[in-house]
């Protein structure tokens, strides 16, 4: 049984490619589960900040989230301009780069780049969070469950976009009906009954300890904020939509934006009914936010159960956003020459298979430094994606100034979607800086060094390789041919007579002492061998036969002496030039590995990194059994 297969799907050819792509049924739960997911965490996060209000915070999550909202409606209109100005690809990375230059592009691309990963992260911590409130037995494997998490979403998206996005869209839309239903079920029963009472009282609120504050607001308006990470994911994944690809992305982008604000404006006017606020995940008994809206709504019967088992499975798979938009953002850095080649080389499901598993990595190190809770997480978050936010919507500004007068109002939206998302993105630096921000703003910088030394490695690679011009051929001279030799075989018989093809000149090296101190018994004999076997036959053709050459290994090892030899090969006959060929049998079983010492493999390493420019390396092969199979 073919495992790979098994898991992974079978592999894809380059035609299949647009069978691959998505409509907006499936694109989604594919680039929607983050911004839907955040609706659990982010009005928490504001409640967490609220808590020494104690029954106060109930009376300002309203307006807090009211200016979230409004916010997610500024950057609905301005995403829709930018999917309209950039269709193909409308990512802040590219609208940076084409707008406002270089350095701001990579400021985009580290921002966002961290932003995916802390989403993996800060996703499936909350949906774990979920899973423990339903079942607090659990609360010790947090940890455990959530790196199994991460390995069965990227997983899922190992196989590909459109596999994932069927497989979550189940849990996702059983999500939105459970809980646009309960939500909307408790304001019916708050607009006729006028105060009901909770089926399952949650727990109390604290006493108040403070004061409302400015700051404290401000506070609790940065942690919010986390509810609107997954606005970008629509136009940076324009790529995955089949046609009509505007409107699948219009499509989808509505249905994401629409939701999530009917999700945050209904979270907080029930939290205020029934006096819900938040809890410490860190301690036994918690209870997320969510948990305690549907137990005081509909009790802990079957609902309950089943829009917890949503709950968790958007949390979770809310990563899959991250997995969407971060090998595809990744892909275009390394098209520019920003990351190693490898993240634009579409794999075997024509995903990008080391974006996704270097995503999956750093992801699931976030979680194991902070513990799994997503508190902890929480501070890290949402500066990458207001960042990416404003510097897109900066980009989009200056694009639609170098536009005719017509598109005034279209520089005027991305302008207040510039300026509010710049504002917000200062208070959540501001509020959440000593908690852990600091270290988001550090990572970008780093980042960015980082992407410029790859980018500096390419050009000085590419300027080192440039054009040579004409070829010239006035130096072509057959070369000095150096075969190595462990005994006289079939194998190296092979290696010969290749040899001879290419160059009059071959010598045969056999290595002596290679067993360790003592003569070697085979000197002799391998002499009369050679001359028997080799050098009178190639004679008798009228050839010049090769030469035996015995070279002791002193200190058991190989390449030494033969750079020696090939040092004097250069110094004796700098004209020219010097090849030399190791012949090695391929195995293919993991046990052949076993049984063999690979001397072959070491030999070749060294020389190619140790040898001069006028060395040429070339391994003969020896297929074994399949050689004997098609002898005739």
């Amino acid at each position: 049984m073919d495992v790979s297969r098994l898991l992974f799907g079978r592999r894809l050819a380059n035609r299949e490619h647009e069978d691959k792509k998505i409509g907006w049924v499936e694109a989604v739960p594919a680039m929607g589960l983050d911004g839907l997911g955040s609706s659990s965490y982010g009005p928490e996060a504001a409640l967490t900040i609220l808590i020494p209000l104690g029954t106060l915070g109930l009376f300002y999550i309203g307006p807090v989230m009211a200016c979230i909202v409004a916010l997610l409606a500024i950057l609905y209109f301005s995403y829709r301009q930018t999917l309209a100005a950039y269709p193909t690809n409308g990512g802040a990375y590219v609208v940076a780069k084409e707008n406002l230059g270089e350095y701001p592009s990579l400021l985009a691309a580290s921002a966002l780049m961290i932003d995916y990963v802390l989403n993996v992260a800060v996703g499936v911590s909350a949906g774990v969070g979920a899973l423990v409130s339903a079942i607090p037995s659990l609360h010790p494997y947090i940890l455990p469950l959530c790196l199994g998490i991460v390995l069965v979403v990227m997983l899922a998206n190992l196989r590909g976009t459109g596999e994932a996005a069927w497989l979550f869209a189940l849990p996702t839309y059983v999500f939105i009906i459970c809980f646009l239903g309960a939500i909307g079920y408790g304001l019916v029963e708050f607009v006729i009954g006028g105060n009901p009472a909770p089926v399952i009282p949650p727990p109390p609120l604290g006493p108040v300890a403070q004061g409302a504050t400015v700051w404290l607001l401000m506070h609790a308006f940065a942690s919010g904020c986390t509810a609107m990470t997954g606005v970008e994911a629509v136009s940076n994944g324009m790529g995955s939509f089949r046609q009509p690809v505007m409107r699948n992305a219009y499509i989808t982008l509505t249905v994401i934006v629409v939701i999530l604000g009917v999700l945050l404006g209904g979270i907080a006017v029930i939290v205020t009914v029934f006096e819900i606020g938040a809890m410490d995940q860190g301690k036994e008994g918690y209870q997320s936010v969510l948990s305690q809206l549907i137990a005081a709504v509909a009790g802990h019967g079957a609902f309950y159960y089943i829009a917890m088992a949503s709950l968790l499975s958007v949390l979770c798979l809310s990563a899959n956003t991250s997995f969407v938009g971060f090998p595809r953002l990744c892909q275009m850095v390394a098209a520019d020459g920003y990351l190693p080649k490898a993240f634009a080389q579409p794999g075997r499901r024509l995903m990008f298979t080391v974006g996704i598993l270097f995503l999956s990595g750093f992801a699931g190190l976030l979680l194991i430094v902070f513990g799994g809770i997503t508190d902890n997480l929480i501070p890290l978050f949402a500066i990458g994606a207001f960042l990416t936010f404003t510097i897109s919507q900066a980009g989009m500004t200056l694009h639609w100034r170098r536009q005719s007068k017509r598109h005034a109002a279209k520089l005027t939206m991305n302008a207040i979607g510039a300026m509010s998302t710049g504002a917000a993105l200062i208070i959540i630096m501001v509020a959440k800086f000593a908690e852990g921000a600091w270290i988001t703003l550090m990572t970008v910088p780093v980042t960015i060094v980082i992407l410029k030394s790859i980018k500096h490695y390419y050009t000085s690679l590419q300027r080192e390789l440039r054009k040579p011009g004409p070829i010239t051929v006035d130096d072509i001279q057959p070369p000095t041919v150096l075969v190595i030799m462990e005994n006289w075989n079939r194998l190296s018989e092979r290696a010969i007579k290749f040899a001879l093809t290419i160059s009059p000149d071959v010598v045969a090296v056999h290595f002596i002492r290679l067993g360790g101190p003592g003569r070697d018994e085979r000197e002799k004999a391998l002499r009369e061998e050679w001359r028997v076997e080799v050098e009178e036959p190639i004679a008798a053709r009228g050839l010049k036969p090769p030469r035996l050459m015995l070279i002791p290994a002193q200190f058991r090892q190989l390449h030494e002496p033969m750079l020696r030899l090939i040092e004097k090969l250069d110094a004796d006959s700098p004209e020219r030039r010097v090849a030399v060929l190791i012949p090695e049998t391929v195995k293919d079983k993991w046990w052949q590995m076993l049984l063999h010492m690979n001397r072959a493999g070491r030999l070749r390493a060294k020389l190619v990194r140790l040898g001069g420019p006028r060395l040429t390396v070339a391994t003969i092969p020896w297929r074994l059994y399949r050689e004997e199979q098609s002898a005739p």
